[in-house]
C-alpha cells in the first residue's frame, strides 16, 4: 500500500456511536501515534464533535451516496472504520471504494443479508488483493467469533484433539441506540428476515446437507441446561452471531486450518440466573416472539417506532457505564472433554463494548497488519476471527477486557 495521509478514518463520526469512537481514538490512538481523521456528511456536526472531544484532527466530508466524494476519502487512508448505518442503505459506496483502493475496512453492522451482498460482489477481488473487509466488529459479533476461535485453538493445541462443538451463553444489561434500531427496522422493510433465517447464509458455498441445516436452526424455545444447571433461552443476536462463526469455520476449512470435524457445530443462548430462572426464560422468549410478530405488521410497527430511540439518540452515560456483558464459552473436544472460557467487560454491550471492539479492530489493522492471521496476503470479506484473531484478543485484554480462555 503506498503512503497515505491517514492510518484510520472514522466515518459516521457524528452519530451516537460515532462520537464514542472519536472519544476512544482521542484517548488511545493518539498515544500510539496513529494518524486519524473523522468523516461524515455534515461538516458542522463533525466539527462540533471534534471541538467537544477536544482533539485536533482533520474533518473530511462526503455523503454516503456520493461515490466520487467517498473515493477521495478512502484513497487517503489505510483503514476505514464505519459506524454509519443502516449499512444496507449507507454502506455500499464505502465498501466498494475500499475494495477498489485496497483500503482495509471494519464496521459494526449486524445486517447479515447486506454482508451476503458484500461476499457475492467483493470477496474474490478483496482476497486477490489482500484487502481485509471485516464487517460485524461490534458486539455483533466479536465475543461469539473470537471466543469460539480461541477455545477451538486451545483444544487443538492443549488437548491435541479436534473440537466437536462450541456453545456460548450470554448475559448482558444496557441500552439500545437509535442507529441499531434503525438497522433492525430496515431489515424488516427490506424483507431480509427470510435470508436471516438461513443458518449458513454467510458460508462460502451452499453445499450443506439438509440434516446440517436442520441441526443448526436457531433455537425457538427455552430449556434447562444441565451443563450450567440453569435455564437458557433463545438469544436475539444469535441469528447474526452464529452466521459469522459458521463463516469463520468454513473459511478456516478452506485454508486447511479447520476447527474440527466436518460436523462442527456452534450455537448460542441467553443464560438466566436464579431465582425464577425458568419463569424468566419463558417470559423473555414469549415477549421477544410477540415483539418480532408486531414488528412484521407495518401498522403496529408504525405505532412502536416513534416511541423508541431515533438515530442519533441512545442511552444515558450512566446507563452505558453501568451496563455490562459476559459471554461464557464451552467447547467440547472430540473425546467429550469440555473446556470453558469467558469474555466479559464493564459498559453496556451496544455502545461501550461495541466501541472498544471496533476501535481495537481498526487499530489492529493500522498498527499490526503484519502480525494478523494469514499474513499480509490474506484478504476478502472476512470475520473478526479470520481477519484479526489473537492480535485483536490481546489488544482487548490490554484495553481492560477480561478474555479468559481457558477459564482457570
Amino acid at each position: 500500500m503506498p503512503e497515505r495521509s491517514y492510518d484510520v478514518v472514522l466515518y459516521g463520526a457524528s452519530g451516537f456511536v460515532g462520537k464514542q469512537t472519536v472519544q476512544y481514538f482521542a484517548r488511545y490512538a493518539t498515544a500510539e501515534s496513529v494518524r486519524w481523521a473523522i468523516a461524515g456528511r455534515n461538516r458542522q456536526k463533525l466539527e462540533a464533535v471534534r471541538d467537544q472531544v477536544g482533539v485536533t484532527v482533520d474533518v473530511l466530508v462526503a455523503d454516503s451516496q456520493d461515490q466520487q466524494a467517498i473515493d477521495v476519502i478512502v484513497s487517503q487512508t489505510r483503514v476505514v472504520l464505519s459506524t454509519a448505518g443502516p449499512f444496507a442503505l449507507y454502506g455500499n459506496a464505502l465498501a466498494d471504494a475500499c475494495v477498489r483502493f485496497k483500503t482495509h475496512y471494519v464496521d459494526i453492522t449486524g445486517e447479515t443479508p447486506w454482508v451476503r451482498t458484500l461476499i457475492d460482489r467483493y470477496h474474490a477481488q478483496a482476497a486477490l488483493d489482500g484487502t481485509r473487509i471485516i464487517p460485524c466488529c461490534g458486539f455483533d459479533s466479536v465475543p461469539s467469533d473470537l471466543g469460539t476461535y480461541l477455545i477451538v485453538r486451545h483444544i487443538q493445541q492443549a488437548l491435541h484433539l479436534p473440537c466437536q462443538q462450541v456453545v456460548a451463553y450470554f448475559q448482558a444489561t444496557g441500552g439500545f441506540n437509535g442507529g441499531t434500531l434503525a438497522s433492525a427496522f430496515n431489515l424488516y422493510d427490506a424483507q431480509g428476515l427470510k435470508q436471516m433465517s438461513e443458518p449458513f447464509l454467510l458460508n462460502p458455498s451452499s453445499n450443506q446437507s439438509q440434516s446440517q441445516i436442520e441441526r443448526n436452526r436457531d433455537p425457538q424455545l427455552p430449556s434447562f441446561d444441565p451443563d450450567l444447571n440453569t435455564w437458557i433461552a433463545p438469544f436475539f443476536m444469535a441469528p447474526v452471531n452464529t452466521r459469522i462463526v459458521r463463516r469463520s469455520c468454513a473459511l478456516f476449512e478452506e485454508w486447511q486450518e479447520p476447527y474440527g470435524a466436518a460436523d462442527f457445530a456452534y450455537q448460542e443462548y441467553l443464560k438466566l440466573d436464579e431465582p425464577l430462572a425458568g419463569l424468566k426464560a419463558v417470559g423473555l422468549t414469549t415477549g421477544f416472539a410477540l415483539l418480532m410478530g408486531a414488528l412484521q405488521q407495518s401498522a403496529l410497527r408504525s405505532l412502536i417506532q416513534p416511541i423508541l430511540p431515533q438515530p442519533g439518540d441512545g442511552p444515558s452515560e450512566q446507563t452505558m457505564n453501568e451496563g455490562w456483558f459476559s459471554c461464557e464459552v464451552v467447547g467440547t473436544a472430540s473425546d467429550g472433554r469440555k473446556v470453558r472460557g469467558m469474555i466479559r467487560d464493564q459498559g453496556d454491550p451496544g455502545n461501550r463494548a461495541t466501541v472498544k471492539f471496533v476501535c481495537e479492530s481498526a487499530l489492529s489493522l493500522a498498527l499490526q497488519i503484519d502480525e494478523l492471521p494469514g499474513g499480509l496476503s490474506r484478504g476478502g470479506i472476512l470475520t473478526p476471527a479470520t481477519g484479526l484473531g489473537s492480535v485483536l484478543a490481546e489488544r482487548l485484554r490490554r484495553a481492560g477486557m477480561t478474555i479468559a480462555i481457558p477459564l482457570e
